[in-house]
């Protein structure tokens, strides 16, 4: 299964969560860091979901990119 993440760069650290499912995310100092964490969230995130019978949530989100012209 494949989820969507997004990762967002801060001040300090990158962020990541993942839209098809609320309250998964993780914080690194690096993109790389933020990739290991939050793969590893989404394992224990649906272990979780799977203990508590509440069922995984399919992977329904998706990305793309537009083009604009710059101003």
């Amino acid at each position: 299964m494949r989820y969507m993440i997004v990762i967002e760069k801060g001040d300090t650290s990158y962020g990541a969560y993942v839209p098809d499912l609320p309250g998964c995310v993780a914080v690194g100092e690096t993109q790389e860091e933020v990739k290991r964490l939050i793969q590893e969230a989404i394992e224990f995130h649906l272990e979780d979901l799977t203990e508590s019978g509440s069922g995984v949530p399919p992977a329904i989100s998706q990305s793309d990119y537009v083009e604009i012209l710059a101003a």
